[in-house]
């Protein structure tokens, strides 16, 4: 029991002290780890926390999407592979599909991962919240 406040704790301090960079990152992993309990749960034919799974997923991807700003192209690319990456994750619950759960964590990876080399060559973030090169 104490060890699980002892961890609930760090979470909760690794979030209040993260970046912006930081918690996008966080928000991938999240999205990456939903998507592999409700693949886990689908190999098990548990539907229910396939949909359950699923649906978080697809609200990290909605919370993605309403953060975009549109001033810039890069957000309508994003957009865009946002946009497929829930209507993938919409069928997969509807049918209880692996492969295109798979399809959806490989391209939620990539995003990732991209993510985590641009936080890389950027420095991962200052003090003050902002990213190397930001104003």
């Amino acid at each position: 029991m104490l060890a699980q406040q002892v961890y609930e704790r760090y979470g909760k301090n690794r979030i209040l002290t993260a970046t912006p960079a930081e918690l996008t990152l966080m928000l991938y992993d999240g999205c990456l780890k939903f998507i592999n309990m409700a693949i886990s749960a689908v190999d098990e034919n548990d539907v229910e926390r396939a949909h359950n799974n699923i649906r978080k997923a697809e609200r990290i991807i909605d919370e993605f999407q309403a953060t975009l700003d549109h001033k810039y192209q890069v957000a309508e690319d994003f957009d865009r592979i946002y946009v497929y990456v829930k209507r993938r994750l919409v069928e997969a619950n509807l049918k209880k599909d692996r492969d295109i759960l798979d399809e959806c964590a490989e391209h939620v990876r990539s995003l990732r991962d991209t993510w985590r080399e641009v936080m890389r060559k950027a420095g991962n973030g200052s003090s003050n919240g902002r990213m190397a090169g930001e104003a």
